[in-house]
């Protein structure tokens, strides 16, 4: 204790080891849920496995395994590395984006871990060399923060879809109310909702939970054999180093080669900007001293999580939960990590949680998501009308890709025929070509 409290600095940060090991349990409790959400984001809701286009398997056991133990190790790094109390994981967006053109055919596994590693190097590249300013100069405040909720509405979708609560088989209508998975998604959505409200921590992963519970004596779920098992590595060898760069060079390519990027860089720009600023480590200007550490590890996060069968892996802002429960260091976070490597051990109680439990939270990561969007500005039509065309053709339109190419060649668009072209940053100009090759061969 007295060696971990030197490394990490804790007396200097104003905390201790009691208050870090509580910090740290608090933050996986409350994304936690990843290890539920992703195996189903990947592989698809209601089924074990998938074959994807190439006829690789694809089994939720694997994509959970390689899903925990990522997590562990990158935010294991994080701790050791930047001695910050942040944790990491797949982030919600680019797993359902790529996840649904896997299970559609339209995409082979090894494509779109070819297409996240391509985002981690060039990621690792503007770490390294400090051209973050550049890119962030570059895309509008608008259409950044619509980014997010252009996602948040697409996953709320999704979850809607996926507990029945909407039936989406032949236009929009309601669901089946006398359904008992519609009525136990219900109770998971309010009990959800009930739990954050009265600001318990750990709100979604309780109301999963105890909706799978629920679903036990209703015929829903069935119990496994086993709550405890040895990881069958065997299980994740077709998803670990399948990567295929070279068939991903074309429009629709590097299109959803720019959504993963400037996705992950402007979720981990603000998440660790605003988990910072919750643990009160920024400095005058607002700015987080050392602020390079964290991206970096952002960046090699998703290089690793690429190579190892993983979508997209970011900073996640439920470290703030670790830090108001007064995390201050890296000790947090390695208590995080710790925890995810653990719950590879517990897969076949995390596999048996059904859509009616992982429904819920999913329209609820995408409520959380789309809380930004009261940060666009509508007082200027040609900053709003990108933003307002990105929210709605990516909702619609059930693709992230499409919503988020329409937004920006929307912008450009009004900007131009208002004059106004001087306005838009020659970057944009140029990233308007593959997205126009996009709707056209896309």
């Amino acid at each position: 204790m007295e060696k971990l409290t030197k490394f990490f600095k804790l007396q200097e940060r104003g905390t201790n080891f009691n208050t870090e090991l509580i910090a740290g349990l608090t933050t996986f409790m409350t994304m936690a849920y990843v290890l539920v959400l992703q195996p189903n984001a990947i592989v698809g809701f209601g089924v074990p496995e998938m074959i994807d286009v190439n006829g690789v398997l694809i089994t939720k056991e694997a994509v959970l395994i390689t899903t925990a133990l990522v997590s562990g190790l990158i935010t294991l790094f994080m701790a050791f590395y930047a001695n910050l109390p942040f944790a990491l994981s797949c982030g919600m967006g680019s797993n359902f984006m790529f996840g649904g053109m896997l299970q559609n055919g339209a995409i082979s596994f090894g494509e779109v871990m070819g297409m996240t590693l391509i985002t981690g190097i060039i990621f690792v590249l503007l770490s390294v060399f400090g051209i973050r300013d550049l890119i962030v100069r570059m895309i509008p405040k608008n259409i950044k923060t619509a980014i997010g909720s252009c996602i948040g509405f697409f996953i709320a979708y999704l979850g809607l879809k996926s507990t029945g609560i909407c039936d989406f088989s032949a236009g929009l209508a309601m669901g089946d109310f006398t359904q008992p998975t519609v009525l136990v998604s219900l109770f998971g959505l309010l009990l959800i909702a009930t739990l954050t409200a009265y600001k318990v921590k750990g709100a979604m992963l309780i109301g999963i939970i105890a909706a799978t519970i629920v679903s036990i004596p209703l015929g829903i779920t069935a119990l496994p054999e086993n709550i405890f098992q040895i990881p069958s590595f065997s299980t994740v060898t077709n998803i670990v180093g399948n990567i295929n760069m070279t068939s991903i060079w074309t429009a629709e390519g590097v299109v959803l080669m720019f959504i993963a990027f400037f996705g992950d860089f402007f979720s981990t720009l603000g998440t660790v900007l605003g988990v910072a600023s919750k643990a009160n480590m920024l400095d005058e200007d607002g700015n987080l001293p050392g602020i390079e550490k964290p991206f970096l590890v952002d960046a090699v996060g998703t290089c690793v999580g690429a190579l190892s069968g993983c979508t997209t892996v970011t900073t996640y802002v439920e470290s703030t939960s670790g830090v108001e429960a007064g995390g201050r260091s890296g000790m947090t976070a390695l208590v995080t990590g710790l925890l995810f490597i653990v719950m590879m051990f517990f897969a076949p109680l995390v596999l048996i949680i059904p859509d009616c439990a992982t429904g819920p939270a999913l329209i609820f990561v995408g409520f959380l998501m789309i809380s930004g969007f009261k940060d666009i500005d509508f007082s200027d039509f040609t900053e709003s009308f990108g933003a307002f065309v990105m929210i709605m053709f990516g909702t619609f339109m059930a693709s992230i890709a499409a919503g988020i190419a329409a937004g920006i060649l929307a912008h450009i668009f009004i900007k131009v025929v208002t004059g106004k072209f001087n306005e838009v940053h020659v970057g944009m100009y140029i990233l308007a070509i593959p997205l126009v090759l996009y709707f056209i061969y896309g």
